[in-house]
């Protein structure tokens, strides 16, 4: 009984150190992954669509169809719409910023989101979630 009591206050130490390294290591973590969810707007290195700019506006105007109502409304004007591209490329949190309305704000909102996936920005040499805003005019 002695020899069990001994060891339990030598073990007891050793148990509260271990239990307070896990503790600070989960918080540690949590953290990290706070930081790595950040969003910047600008960056060592900005995202670019593959090809480069000239291949986004091929594909914009490839892709984008001209709404039939906004055409017969004689609708026209620019839609900004925003994006973050994501560290894999990908696309995500896409939304309009100003839109013009008559089905144009949805096109766009549906040719963003299948864009290939994106060269990602890089800050201090790793990829980073980035926030992307972009023109798209319509014109008769």
């Amino acid at each position: 009984m002695v020899n069990s009591m001994v060891m339990i206050k030598r073990i007891l130490p050793v148990l509260l150190f271990t239990a307070l390294c896990l503790v600070f290591t989960k918080n540690t973590f949590a953290q990290q992954a706070q930081k790595d969810t950040t969003v910047y707007t600008i960056v060592e290195t900005m995202p670019q669509y593959p090809g480069g700019d000239d291949a986004l506006m091929k594909y914009l105007a490839i892709n984008i169809s001209y709404p039939q109502a906004a055409k017969d409304k004689g609708v026209q004007g620019t839609v900004f719409v925003t994006f973050v591209v994501e560290k894999d490329g990908k696309i995500s949190n896409v939304k309009i910023l100003r839109g013009i309305g008559s089905g144009c704000d949805e096109e766009v909102i549906r040719v963003v989101k299948e864009m290939p996936e994106w060269k990602p920005g890089t800050q201090a040499g790793k990829p980073v979630r980035v926030q992307f805003n972009l023109p798209v005019k319509f014109k008769q």
